[in-house]
């Protein structure tokens, strides 16, 4: 289980005071998100509650083994750590990896990863419509290629695409819907506030990206999962330092522990395949 908790650490009381003001005026939806997988007759649902303690921390090793190099790369990546999902480069190597019969918490999670790809897309949508900030509108058309890749295994498998003809900002899980509403709510507030979502939003998809790693064995699953994971970073990375650069604020990982979320954004970006930025 997850805590859904948005804050800012600062070292002086008048940042914590402003911290917790901004906090109060959280749309309540969000104050009280939390998020949880519960698995019932292998049918996994992702429902929002207020618990930490049957959570297992991220060791710092656990954030997918494209950090290491152990998977192959379909990624390219700009000089801003903006990370796309090469189609050509996905395509090849998918190729010669056989499908196989899927269980229903790996089909379950490839129908949820496709829209909460596509939440982090919508909402960087949203706010790039309000705040004259490019990484809003870069990162957007990233996430754009990510939620693209998690279709491209929903084909694969002939599994039924939940976002097909859904407009931005519309989803068929009940939980994103309301996420996505509470994330533009809260991300309209400030500029502040619109960075701590995006980094927010990264933040849990690379926890969500390592669990669902750890529900598969299937090596095309995995490769899509670990290079989407490897995006994640990069663009956490890049909203935390834009974060500290544009407002002097420090992201508080709201997912991560806090040992793997330093051992991430203390690191390079990490460099793509392919193309741009290599």
């Amino acid at each position: 289980m997850l805590k859904y908790r948005l804050t800012l650490r600062s070292d002086s009381q008048s940042a914590r005071e402003q911290q917790e003001r901004r906090r109060a005026d959280f749309p309540p939806g969000l104050r009280n998100i939390r998020y949880r997988h519960i698995v019932v007759g292998f049918a996994i649902v992702a429902i929002l509650a207020l618990s930490i303690a049957a959570c297992q921390p991220l060791e710092p090793a656990r954030f997918g083994r494209t950090a290491m190099g152990a998977t192959q790369d379909v990624v390219t990546v700009n000089e801003d750590g903006v990370t796309d999902v090469d189609a050509e480069s996905l395509a090849t190597a998918l190729a010669p990896i056989a499908t196989a019969t899927l269980s229903s918490a790996e089909a379950d999670g490839l129908i949820f990863m496709r829209e909460e790809e596509k939440l982090a897309h919508d909402v960087y949508v949203a706010l790039a419509a309000q705040w004259d900030l490019p990484i809003f509108s870069n990162i957007s058309a990233s996430e754009t290629t990510h939620t693209d890749a998690v279709k491209t295994l929903l084909d694969r498998y002939n599994l039924d695409d939940p976002a097909a003809g859904n407009d931005v900002g519309v989803f068929e899980d009940p939980t994103l819907q309301q996420l996505y509403a509470d994330l533009v709510a809260q991300g309209s507030q400030s500029l502040t506030d619109a960075l701590i979502v995006g980094a927010t939003i990264e933040d849990l998809d690379i926890v969500d990206l390592q669990t669902r790693i750890d529900q598969t064995d299937r090596p095309d699953i995995q490769l899509v999962y670990e290079n989407l994971m490897k995006g994640s970073r990069n663009h956490l990375r890049a909203f935390t330092s834009t974060l500290s650069r544009q407002t002097g604020e420090t992201y508080v990982p709201q997912y991560l522990d806090q040992a793997a979320y330093d051992a991430i954004v203390n690191a390079e970006v990490e460099r793509g395949g392919r193309g741009r930025g290599r």
